[in-house]
């Protein structure tokens, strides 16, 4: 019996050992997986999108085009001149008090590089995935979301974000 038992205390030793391995492998994978593509955003010629009205600004690729700006100049599209159903949006809007208290309620995942913080949401869909940041100022909502179809994704993901954190607002 005692021999028995520890031959299964062994092999449930070497077990824990390999699934911890293949874990730390696992994740050295993903992990890999996330910088194999580095984002070289000197590697791009660069734009910049300004909002008069609302007073905020974003940089774009300079190869991207820009669609209809809508009328009460509230923010603005592009969409990449590679795939056009990829696209960055930014726009802003005056808060209404019932928007200030759901907003609240979202703690805080991001800071753009100019230190403001805001709300980060992913959303990964079978035919479109989106990544939208969220900043709340002085009774005004911005927004910025990159969206692409979702088996391109992972190819603007760093693009997308890099974007956001490059987001400034001028007005205070």
């Amino acid at each position: 019996m005692g021999t028995a038992n520890k031959i299964c205390s062994l092999g449930r030793r070497i077990y824990r050992f390999a699934a911890s391995v293949s874990g730390v492998i696992a994740l050295f994978i993903i992990l890999w997986g996330c910088t194999a593509n580095d984002f070289n955003a000197g590697a791009i010629a660069w734009k910049t999108y300004s909002n008069s009205r609302y007073g905020f600004e974003f940089p774009y690729p300079s190869n991207w085009t820009s669609l209809a700006a809508p009328a009460n100049d509230d923010g603005m599209a592009f969409i990449s001149s590679q795939d056009n159903s990829v696209e960055i949006r930014g726009w802003a809007s005056q808060q209404l008090p019932n928007d200030q208290e759901s907003v609240k309620k979202i703690k805080s995942n991001f800071k753009t590089a100019q230190g403001v913080s805001g709300v980060m949401v992913v959303e990964v869909d079978q035919r479109v995935s989106s990544m939208t940041l969220t900043l709340t100022q002085s009774q005004v909502k911005y927004c910025l979301q990159g969206r692409s179809k979702s088996q391109k994704f992972q190819d603007y993901y760093r693009l997308f974000y890099y974007i956001a954190q490059q987001y400034r607002i001028s007005k205070s």
